[in-house]
């Protein structure tokens, strides 16, 4: 198995990881500065975090089954580059044309155009990571991508969230601005080729002048219509990614059920807009970050399935554990404790589903393949989020969070014990 320095040392694997840390350290200040805008307006509010966030998930259903048929029409590297560039001009129109604006739909249509074009980029980005590393690496740099988001987290979250609390929320937008912009750069200056190119013995150049005629022929033939059907086919028939699917499903649904009540949660607890909120997303991002490191050194010995079966459980064990402890006991470092257990458990959950989808799907699908399992996860995460924030209004957030963290316990268990019984999940 590839030690990380080997795959760091892929100079186009490189770019694609260093360019997303950026921008994903930008994010966390951007995710901090709309929490802190939100908490401004409306304290305590979780359908108002909701609201919010709803407009940076419908984009996912009214982009993502288009957007996955394009990104395997286009340079990848290219796509993502360009959309990298569109974001961080126009989240710089939010602090310089917008913050102060007395209606907020100016503020929530940017912040849908924006995560519109994130989802040509999303597709793009875990479809490439094949073409640029060999297949006994696959593991491993899907476990340095996912770290890109746990070393955000750990460097962002908690710097953001005491930042966006003494400076203001406007820094969180510039800050966020110009990391896409760095990582627009880092991603340009990928010199990958398509597959069909590399090591070509044409000097003249004839082979590719043939290869993307043919290509100018089979977009003409085929529609987007057509691609988004086979996307689809291809999805119901597989069934290692078909079920793959229906786990991230219920993860992310967990995850959009626990979210808004969350922040609320942790605000009225510890009584902090952001600073708190975001250090306890630094613990859960340390604990990310080393639950990844671990999984993809040690997880080529054993199978992907089990091990989010068995993530699942603990998971839902730590999340149960975490609601009741802080709620009885609402002081900041037994908060952050749980939460880096917290992170550790589910951080080999979205490794191992990754690496099933790469190892199941042919290069040509993987954009149509990912963009599915985008509406997949962001359906579960809405209809959950909008749910449990209405339930909040209601029911204490302590409940809420303790149902959660059941179920999700609950239904790692049964599949652990079904495990024999699933033929094809060896």
């Amino acid at each position: 198995m590839a030690k990380f320095r080997e795959v760091l040392r892929n100079r186009n694997f490189f770019f694609l990881w260093i360019g997303q840390i950026i921008s994903q350290l930008g994010d966390r200040l951007d995710q901090m500065a709309l929490i802190a805008f939100v908490y401004s307006r409306s304290p305590g509010s979780t359908i108002e975090i909701a609201k919010l966030l709803s407009f940076t998930i419908i984009p996912v259903f009214l982009i993502g089954p288009i957007a996955g048929a394009y990104v395997d029409r286009w340079d990848r590297r290219l796509t993502m580059s360009i959309c990298d560039f569109l974001r961080a001009v126009l989240v710089l129109a939010i602090p310089l044309f917008l913050f102060y604006s007395k209606s907020l739909a100016p503020i929530y249509l940017i912040i849908f155009v924006v995560f519109c074009i994130g989802r040509f980029f999303v597709p793009a980005k875990l479809s490439i990571i094949p073409d640029l590393v060999q297949g006994k690496d696959l593991l491993m740099a899907n476990s340095l991508v996912n770290t890109t988001g746990m070393i955000a987290a750990i460097l962002g979250f908690g710097a953001s969230g005491m930042l966006v609390q003494w400076l203001g929320a406007k820094i969180g937008f510039y800050l966020d601005s110009l990391s896409f912009l760095v990582s627009g750069t880092c991603i340009f200056l990928i010199a990958k080729k398509p597959k069909a190119f590399a090591g070509s013995a044409d000097p003249t150049g004839s082979a590719r002048l043939v290869e993307v005629g043919h290509q100018i022929v089979e977009v003409i033939r085929k529609s987007v219509y057509q691609d988004i059907k086979e996307g689809v086919w291809y999805f119901i028939r597989k069934k290692d990614i078909r079920f793959t699917a229906v786990l991230i499903f219920v993860l992310w649904s967990a995850l959009g059920a626990s979210y808004a009540v969350t922040i609320a949660f942790v605000q009225k607890t510890l009584h902090s807009a952001t600073k708190d909120l975001g250090l306890l997303v630094m613990f859960l991002g340390f604990g990310l970050f080393f639950g990844s490191l671990s999984y993809g050194r040690f997880g080529q010995r054993l199978s992907h399935y089990k091990i989010i079966f068995a993530s699942l459980v603990f998971s839902g064990i730590m999340l149960l554990v975490f609601a009741r402890i802080v709620y009885l006991y609402p002081h900041f470092w037994v908060a952050a404790a749980l939460a880096l257990g917290l992170g550790v458990s589910v951080a080999p959950i979205m490794i191992a589903s990754n690496t099933i989808v790469h190892n199941a799907s042919d290069d040509q699908m993987r954009g149509k393949i990912f963009s599915s399992l985008e509406i997949v996860m962001h359906l579960g995460f809405l209809v959950f989020m909008l749910l449990s924030s209405i339930l909040a209004e209601r029911f204490s957030h302590v409940l809420i969070l303790s149902i959660v963290g059941v179920f999700v316990s609950i239904l790692g268990l049964a599949h652990i014990i079904c495990y024999r019984k699933i033929p094809w999940l060896d």
